[in-house]
């Protein structure tokens, strides 16, 4: 397990209201899997994570969103949180980061309200998606199929709905992120 993922670079997207367990979990996986993880957002300096709606710690970030592209990467996860996404997908940089990494076939990993970043990037037409409960409309709407599962996986895309997911939702990335394709 340590060197699954030895020689990959992970982008993290997130701002300031992710949802801290979504980022710290997933971030940790990877690392513990072998992988550099870099944390991209849309200002430098550092981001607030929250637990639910409370105000908890600060994560440094790496690079801005203008500064890199997908190419520097070979995965991308983006946690949730309310807030999080919801600014993402107000910032054409972060939208165009993450259609970047669809385009190119290169794996995306996105639980909770992250799923918002990938419709506006016009990613989940025609896929499979999972999210948290209140997305369903935007994803059906987006022409993606919206099912309630704790993780889903379509090509090279995987999703969850929550943090009791993230078990599941860490296992399916490392295999996915590692380079193992599932037919689309």
């Amino acid at each position: 397990m340590a060197d699954m993922l030895k020689g990959k670079k992970v982008a993290i997207l997130a701002a300031d209201m992710f949802e801290r367990v979504e980022l710290e979990e997933p971030r940790k996986a990877l690392e513990a899997a072998g992988a550099k993880t870099e944390v991209i957002s849309i200002h430098g300096g550092e981001i607030r994570g929250f637990d639910h709606f409370d105000p908890t710690n600060t994560v440094k970030v790496d690079r801005t969103v203008d500064e890199v592209s997908h190419g520097d990467y070979d995965a991308l996860l983006v946690p949730g949180g309310v807030g999080n996404p919801d600014q993402l997908r107000g910032d054409e940089n972060a939208v165009a980061f993450v259609r970047g990494f669809h385009d190119a076939g290169k794996p995306i990993a996105v639980i909770c309200h992250g799923p918002w970043v990938l419709v506006e990037s016009g990613v989940v037409r025609g896929k499979r998606v999972t999210s948290w409960p209140t997305l369903e409309t935007d994803i059906r709407n987006a022409g993606g199929d919206w099912v309630d599962e704790e993780v889903v996986v379509d090509g090279n895309l995987v999703t969850s709905r929550k943090p009791d997911d993230i078990p599941a939702f860490n296992r399916e990335m490392l295999r996915i992120f590692s380079g193992e394709r599932v037919p689309a």
